[in-house]
């Protein structure tokens, strides 16, 4: 059965939906051929019969990883269209880009059979309904989900195998840069930035508590340290679509002073764990103070 035959009139009368997916906002800025390529697939629902008003692109997660951990506002709707039988048919350049875990690929798998709506990649158009057909996007789905397992078994190896060595060199915290020498970590060369630091400790030590703690982090004079990548205990970066000011710092950058591991390391047991523990008794269930 060729592609052309499994287009009806039926599926002809719905829309045709593209769906357009990066996994990482470095992937929508450096590939953008793929994105085109992704744009393109607008022009092949064209080829196959529909019409332009009924082609829908529905880019919204470009940037979202589609491994199933973080949320699709793209993909959610789509699902819901399949599922009200008025969708015709779904393009997408390949089957890791409408799902990385076999969860959300068979649920729309489902939903397609059901509703009788075609998926459509760069290899040919599939009619889930038929045996063949669905046999052949169930391992397209699992080939996926285990390609995204290698690739970040690969890298994860790597990031060990370089810090067992004692070069893997991630983000420095707030108020500590990075030197000429290898490994090398210096203070913020702006002496205000490390008088705002320090006043920060300061303040924890005698309040004991980060929410009166960062207040100094507002101060213009952390505007520099600031504006470094942010980045968490394990060295990702914390992104954010709309970034705050240098002088409206977010949690994010508060966590970066208290958990990253050279701050860590650099304060353990420099105080008295005791030191901030409250005397006011505890309410305990069945018994009253």
């Amino acid at each position: 059965m060729n592609e052309q035959s499994k287009i009806t009139a039926e599926h002809l009368r719905r829309c045709a939906i593209v769906y357009v997916r990066q996994s990482s906002t470095t992937q929508v800025e450096h590939n953008r051929e793929s994105t085109a390529r992704q744009y393109e697939l607008a022009e092949r629902a064209g080829r196959l019969g529909w019409r332009r008003d009924q082609v829908k692109v529905i880019d919204e997660d470009l940037g979202v990883s589609g491994s199933g951990l973080s949320e699709r506002i793209g993909f959610a709707p789509m699902t819901a269209e399949v599922g009200l039988g008025q969708v015709g048919i779904v393009l997408g350049l390949e089957v890791s880009r409408l799902a990385r875990n076999n969860a959300d690929w068979y649920r729309l798998l489902d939903l397609c059979g059901l509703t009788h709506t075609l998926i459509g990649d760069g290899d040919g158009i599939y009619h889930p309904g038929l045996f063949n057909d669905r046999l052949v996007l169930g391992l397209k789905g699992t080939m996926s989900e285990a390609e995204l397992h290698v690739l970040r078994a690969r890298l994860l190896g790597g990031i060990r195998n370089k810090a067992a060595r004692g070069e893997l060199h991630r983000g420095s915290p707030v108020g500590l840069v990075q030197g000429d020498a290898d490994g090398e970590v210096l203070l913020h060369p702006d002496e205000s930035v490390q008088a705002a630091i320090h006043a920060v400790f300061d303040r924890f030590a005698e309040f004991g508590t980060t929410r009166v703690a960062v207040v100094p982090l507002a101060r213009p004079a952390l505007s520099a340290a600031l504006q470094q990548p942010c980045r968490s205990p394990l060295g990702r970066p914390n992104l954010h679509k709309d970034p705050p000011g240098p002088h409206q710092p977010v949690l994010c950058r508060r966590l970066c002073v208290w958990l990253h591991p050279a701050d860590m390391l650099s304060r353990c047991g420099r105080s008295n764990p005791k030191a901030h523990q409250t005397t006011r008794p505890r309410a305990v269930a069945g018994v009253h103070a």
